[in-house]
């Protein structure tokens, strides 16, 4: 369905029916964006190796938007670009340069 497809800015939540994990992940990334994703478990070993597979730039578990100003936000694939906050964020507003002299 495309509201499972393209970026949508909510409150929505839809729901699928899934046998394994790799169907979960395989659905998951089946889209153009990648800003966000939430998942929910008992099983913590479970959500950090999903959290892993899956191609979005925050992933919560057993949580949602639960954020820290410290923390880098930006997105996957078509959902932004660079990293916004932290100290990733920094990095895309500066520009380093190196100078070396032969002078002593």
């Amino acid at each position: 369905m495309a509201v499972q497809r393209e970026e949508i800015f909510g409150p929505v939540v839809t729901a699928m029916a899934f046998d394994t994990v790799d169907e979960v992940v395989a659905a998951a990334n089946n889209t153009r964006f990648g800003l966000a994703a939430g998942l929910w478990t008992q099983n913590v070993a479970t959500a950090h190796h999903v959290a892993g597979r899956l191609r979005a730039g925050t992933v919560w578990i057993n949580s949602w938007h639960a954020d820290d100003i410290t923390l880098p936000r930006g997105g996957y694939k078509e959902s932004g670009w660079g990293r916004e906050m932290g100290a990733f964020g920094v990095n895309d507003f500066t520009e380093l340069k190196t100078v070396i002299t032969g002078i002593r």
